[in-house]
């Protein structure tokens, strides 16, 4: 009888030291979860402040020099003055994609040398507490594909006058690998390089289209 209470006690003990053991476990994991979610989404804010940064450097530095409107588009008339086409500079269109896509991969891997600046509040897991406390340096490895892409569009500016606006389209897609984990994202960013009034009829086609297109995506040689 002793010895079959005995044995109770000792299943009795296991069974308690496996629900404890399960449940440290299950909070153990959870708070990974948890922090992992925060401080992957504390590193993505961080690299989307950084994308910003260096995409809007790239853009001023490939662009430092006055760009005129007819520097990109060519916009041809016939007698009466209406407009019966309006072409793009190809060669030029492309420099400034290749360039700005360069310049800005360029920059992403130099700001992001030194990894983001994360709260120690993150560490706790708790959502509430993740923008408290010191700064520590938190070590990432991003890995970004830089495209660009002109848009235009036509918009009405008057009686018989359309207004026609040139925008470069900066795609930067975004990596985050971190031993917590990874994280993509695509952070665009849309620039006016340009802009003219045109006086006279614009054909339709012109109207209800993009210029580019698709547009001039490059990624960075």
């Amino acid at each position: 009888m002793k010895r079959y209470r005995s044995r109770r006690k000792k299943i009795r003990r296991r069974v308690i030291l496996a629900l404890i053991a399960g449940s440290l476990i299950a909070v153990v994991v959870a708070l990974h979860i948890n922090i992992t979610g925060i401080l992957i989404s504390v590193a993505e804010a961080s690299m989307r402040s950084i994308t910003t940064v260096a995409v809007n450097d790239a853009v001023y530095y490939t662009l430092s020099d006055r760009l005129r409107y007819e520097d990109l588009i060519e916009v041809s008339r016939d007698a009466e003055g209406n407009i019966t086409a309006i072409t793009s500079n190809a060669f030029q269109i492309n420099r400034i994609a290749r360039d700005t896509a360069y310049m800005s991969q360029q920059n992403l891997t130099k700001m992001s040398e030194d990894g983001v600046e994360v709260p120690l509040g993150a560490f706790t897991g708790i959502e509430a507490w993740a923008g408290f406390g010191p700064r520590v340096h938190l070590k990432i490895i991003p890995i970004s594909n830089v495209e660009c892409r002109f848009a235009s569009v036509f918009s009405e500016a008057g009686v018989n006058q359309t207004k026609h606006s040139v925008y470069l389209e900066i795609v930067a897609d975004i990596s985050i690998i971190m031993p917590s984990g990874t994280r993509n994202f695509a952070s665009l960013t849309e620039v006016l390089i340009c802009e003219s009034v045109l006086v006279g009829k614009v054909p339709e086609t012109y109207l209800q289209a993009d210029l580019f297109g698709d547009g001039y995506p490059l990624a960075p040689d």
